[in-house]
């Protein structure tokens, strides 16, 4: 199946006809300097006898016959097109990423979705013009190239993007996808992802990359396994947040608001001491207090051009990656977030790991919603645990007891 094709425009339907056909599947004039739609182009003679009805109230400036002024948007209730939803939708988007409701990658990851979508369909294609063999046709096309994961994002953001048009009363009823434009089956993706090797560095690697790393990229690391915490994560933190002197850190998780605390090592404690006492002059009042800066004083994440994200974190680990040959399996900087997740899930305490990941709880998760907090030392023996899992010679050796004497009993 090909790239969905664009309709194309009719010829007028005898040479005196007064109207257009416009891109959008309407015919159209301009009058006062404004573009007016009458009509589907199936049906010129309805488009005519409803310009010559308003022509000379459009003329005067006056709405149109039987619609308020409030209704005076050339139809774009039942014609809108896929360029003028888009528009909508990404100002909609941007709107809750400036409230902080929405994180700057999804941000990114919708605008890049929209401009797919946009090159596939065609810009001035009418929304309720689209039939669920489009969105069967739209889906191959979305999935050439990419894995079941990333095809299951584009499916994803796709019915967002055309279930906001109903919801913003730009079309009189819901987008038909079809049966077959849905994500991939549970099925399909676990078994993808059981022919593919670990998404975790092991200990030994791990411990040649803190080696290996720069004081800054070192912090950087050992945040990622000690603490779980991801590029955004590390680009956002607040100095703030960090205990030194107590070895902790306690900073909601960015991208679902949810409260994290975590143990820190020495080790850790160490190499944050070292990068912060290195972090640049801030080239902003507002990034004054974050932990990290680049050497042009801007967070180590952040919007570039329109649409896209500057994440420098994963930049310079992969280089490092790289020196080390390290790079493949589909291991990047976060593959650190899914090492802790692993390792730490073995000190029986999920409760506690789930604390310092981060995670949002399930919709029927209640004990999550009536727990106010956890024991502190929870917390640290999930931190121990993954120490000693990554530096075993540091974990202390219980001594032997001593043998009691002859004729004594080593009974309570």
């Amino acid at each position: 199946m090909g790239k969905p094709t664009k309709p194309h425009k009719p010829n007028k339907p005898y040479p005196e006809f007064p109207l257009f056909p416009h891109a959008t599947g309407r015919w159209a004039k301009k009058i006062r300097g404004k573009m007016e739609y009458f009509g589907r182009w199936g049906d010129p003679d309805g488009a005519v006898a409803e310009y010559l009805a308003n022509r000379d109230r459009l003329q005067a400036g006056l709405p149109r016959i039987g619609k308020t002024p409030a209704d005076t948007r050339t139809d774009t209730s039942s014609g809108v097109t896929v360029r003028e939803l888009v528009n909508q939708f990404l100002n909609s988007k941007k709107r809750l990423m400036t409230n902080g409701e929405l994180s700057r990658r999804m941000h990114h990851d919708y605008y890049s979705n929209c401009e797919m979508i946009l090159d596939l369909l065609g810009r001035d294609v009418l929304v309720d013009s689209l039939a669920p063999e489009t969105f069967d046709t739209l889906r191959d096309s979305l999935a050439k190239g990419v894995g079941l994961v990333t095809l299951g994002n584009r499916v994803r953001m796709t019915r967002v993007l055309f279930k906001f048009a109903y919801d913003a009363d730009l079309v009189d009823k819901p987008v038909k996808f079809g049966p077959g434009f849905k994500t991939p089956a549970k099925k399909a993706l676990r078994a993808l992802r059981q022919s593919r090797p670990a998404r975790m560095f092991e200990a030994d690697e791990l411990r040649r990359l803190i080696d290996a790393a720069d004081p800054i990229l070192r912090a950087m690391i050992l945040l990622g396994a000690n603490c779980a915490f991801g590029q955004t994560d590390i680009s956002t933190l607040p100095q703030s947040a960090i205990d030194l002197d107590g070895g902790w850190i306690t900073f909601p998780r960015p991208k679902t608001a949810i409260m994290r605390r975590a143990k820190l090592w020495p080790e850790t404690v160490e190499a944050l001491r070292i990068a912060i006492a290195k972090r640049p002059k801030h080239k902003r009042e507002e990034f004054a207090g974050l932990a990290f800066l680049t050497r042009c004083g801007v967070p180590w994440v952040r919007s570039g051009s329109v649409g896209s994200i500057i994440d420098g974190i994963a930049q310079q680990f992969r280089k490092l990656l790289v020196e080390l040959s390290l790079n493949g399996n589909r291991r990047a900087f976060y593959a650190l977030r899914h090492g802790f997740e692993t390792i730490a899930g073995d000190s029986r305490d999920q409760i506690a790991v789930d604390y310092v990941m981060g995670h949002a709880p399930a919709s029927d998760d209640m004990a999550s919603e009536y727990r106010e907090r956890i024991e502190d030392d929870r917390l640290a023996a999930v931190a121990k645990h993954v120490r000693f899992w990554l530096w075993p010679d540091k974990k202390p050796t219980r001594k032997p007891r001593k043998p009691a004497p002859d004729g004594e009993s080593t009974a309570a």
